[in-house]
C-alpha cells in the first residue's frame, strides 16, 4: 500500500464535511424491521459518521484537513478505504469502491462483481473451473479439497452465493466443530451486508478457537455498524490474550484517528514501532501528525526513514517536498516535487504535485507562477476544487470579480462540503454590495465549519446592515 498521501496545506484551502441524515416515514419503518439498522443519531464520541463529536479534542478543519467522508487526511491510504483510477477494465469491473470515493457504491454488496458485468471477464478458452457444474454436496465431505475450492471460488470467482453454499454444507459436513468454516461463512455474510449474521460467526468461531485474523474480522463488522468503541473493547480483549500484536495495536490507532482523537491514535501508532520499527503505516500516520503540528523538521525524519526502508513512490516525495519547504530547507523542496512529478503514475496524482507546487510558489511570494501551477492542477484534473478556489483568489487580486466568482460557484459545486468557497462568495458578494447573497453564502460555510471565526464577524456585520435596513 502507498503511503502518506497528499499532505494538503493550510495556506488557502481546507476541507470539512457535514452529514446531513433526512429520514421520512417509509425510512423510519424500514429501520424498526431491518435488524442491521444503527441509530441515526449517535452519542458524542461513540460514532464515525460524526468524528467531530470525539472528546479527544481533534484538530480544527483550519489546521488539519478533512475528507470528504468527514475524517481527517491520514498519512496512509488503507486497504478498503480509497483505490485510485483503474488502469484497465477488468480492475474497473472487479474494484469494490468507485475510482474518487472512499465510500462503497452500495451499502450492502460494495460495488463487487454483478451478474451483468461478471461476463466480461470470461476468459477465451472457457474458465477454470465451472462453478454450475459442481456438485457442492460431494465436495464438502472432501475438507482438504473443499478449503482450496472455497478461497477459489471466493478470492478468484467473487462468487459469494456459491461459496457461503459450499462453506455451509462443509460445517454442517464437520457437525459445526471446524472453527475455519465458520469464519468463512462470516466473511461471505459480511460480503452480503448481513453484518449480524456475520457477527454471529465470528463470535462463535472465537469461542472454538482464539485466532487474530477472526477478531480482525469482527472488529471490521462492528466498524461497518458504526460501533467503534464496540470494536475499540475488542480489540483491546484481543491485546490481553495477544500482548503485542501490531496489527490490534494498529486497529486501535486507526480507529482514534478516525474519530478524530489524534493524540490517542499518535500514542498507538507509537506502540506500533516499539514492537516493530519498519512499520510503513505507523511511521507515515505520525509523520503526517507532526506535519500539521507545525512540526515539519520532525516530519521530514520519519518521511526520510521511510525513503531509507525502499518506500519509492511519488506520495513520499510530495510530502518531502512539502516538509522541506515548511523547514525552510529550500535546496530539497523543488528537487522534492520534480521526483514527485517524474513517479506520479496518473493524472490525479500530477495535478495534486502541481497544486502544492501552487501553495509553494505563494508561499515565496510567486503569484504568477502560483496561477499556472493551479492551471495545470486544472488542466491535470478538472474536479479540483480546491484549485479553483485559490484561482479564484488570485483573480479577485487581480480585481476580475466576474472570473473570480465563476470559479467560487464552480468549488463550492464540486465540493459542498468545502468552507472556503461559501465564505470567498460570501466576502465577494459583501464588497459589491450583494448583501442577500453574501449572507446567504455566510450561512453555508458557518453551516460547513461552525467554529471560523471570520464566518462569525461577517454574520455579525451582515446583521446590523439588516437591523439598520
Amino acid at each position: 500500500f502507498q503511503a502518506a498521501w497528499n499532505l494538503k496545506t493550510r495556506a488557502l484551502t481546507e476541507m470539512v464535511y457535514v452529514d446531513e441524515i433526512d429520514m421520512d416515514q417509509e425510512g423510519i419503518a424500514e429501520m424498526i424491521l431491518d435488524e442491521n439498522a444503527i441509530a441515526q443519531v449517535a452519542r458524542p464520541g461513540t460514532s464515525l459518521k460524526l468524528p467531530g463529536t470525539s472528546q479527544g479534542g481533534g484538530p480544527s478543519p483550519a489546521v488539519r484537513p478533512v475528507t470528504q467522508s468527514g475524517r481527517p487526511i491520514t498519512g496512509f491510504v488503507r486497504p478498503s478505504t480509497q483505490s485510485g483510477r483503474p488502469s484497465t477494465m477488468e480492475q474497473a469491473i472487479r474494484t469494490p469502491r468507485t475510482a474518487l470515493t472512499a465510500r462503497p457504491i452500495t451499502s450492502a454488496s460494495g460495488g463487487y462483481v454483478r451478474l451483468g458485468t461478471a461476463s466480461m471477464l470470461t476468459n477465451p478458452d472457457g474458465p477454470f473451473i465451472n462453478l454450475s457444474r459442481l456438485n457442492f454436496t460431494k465436495y464438502a465431505q472432501k475438507p482438504k479439497l473443499a478449503k482450496a475450492l472455497f478461497e477459489y471460488i471466493f478470492h478468484h470467482e467473487n462468487d459469494i452465493k456459491n461459496a457461503l453454499d459450499l462453506a455451509a454444507l462443509a460445517t454442517e459436513h464437520a457437525q459445526f466443530k471446524d472453527w475455519w468454516w465458520k469464519v468463512q461463512i462470516g466473511k461471505c455474510y459480511y460480503r452480503l451486508g448481513l453484518y449480524r449474521e456475520a457477527e454471529k460467526q465470528f463470535k462463535s468461531a472465537l469461542k472454538q478457537q482464539d485466532m487474530v485474523d477472526t477478531i480482525l474480522y469482527l472488529a471490521k463488522v462492528y466498524l461497518r455498524l458504526d460501533q467503534p468503541v464496540t470494536a475499540l473493547n475488542l480489540f483491546k480483549q484481543g491485546l490481553d490474550r495477544f500482548p503485542g500484536e501490531v496489527t490490534l495495536i494498529c486497529g486501535i490507532a486507526r480507529i482514534y484517528e478516525e474519530m478524530n482523537n489524534i493524540s490517542s491514535a499518535a500514542e498507538y501508532y507509537k506502540d506500533v514501532l516499539k514492537q516493530d520499527n519498519t512499520h510503513v503505516e505507523a511511521i507515515a500516520c505520525i509523520g503526517s501528525n507532526h506535519f500539521y503540528s507545525d512540526q515539519p523538521e520532525i516530519a521530514l525524519r520519519f518521511y526520510r526513514r521511510l525513503l531509507q526502508m525502499g518506500v519509492y513512490n511519488c506520495q513520499l516525495f510530495n510530502n518531502l517536498g512539502l516538509c522541506c519547504f515548511y523547514a525552510q530547507q529550500y535546496d530539497m523542496t523543488l528537487s522534492s516535487f520534480e521526483r514527485a512529478l517524474f513517479l506520479a503514475e496518473n493524472e490525479e496524482e500530477t495535478a495534486d504535485v502541481w497544486y502544492n507546487l501552487g501553495h509553494v510558489a505563494v508561499g515565496i511570494g510567486d503569484l504568477n507562477l502560483a496561477y499556472q501551477c493551479f492551471k495545470l492542477t486544472l488542466v491535470n484534473n478538472n474536479d479540483y476544487a480546491e484549485a479553483y478556489n485559490n484561482l479564484a483568489v488570485l483573480e479577485m487580486r487581480k480585481g476580475h470579480t466576474e472570473q473570480a466568482r465563476a470559479l467560487l460557484q464552480t468549488a463550492s459545486s464540486l465540493a459542498p462540503h468545502m468552507y472556503e468557497p461559501h465564505f470567498n462568495v460570501a466576502i465577494l458578494s459583501e464588497k459589491v454590495g450583494d448583501l442577500q447573497r453574501s449572507y446567504t453564502a455566510a450561512q453555508k460555510s458557518e453551516e460547513a465549519f461552525p467554529g471560523h471565526v471570520d464566518t462569525q464577524q461577517l454574520m455579525k456585520q451582515l446583521k446590523e446592515h439588516f437591523a439598520m435596513l
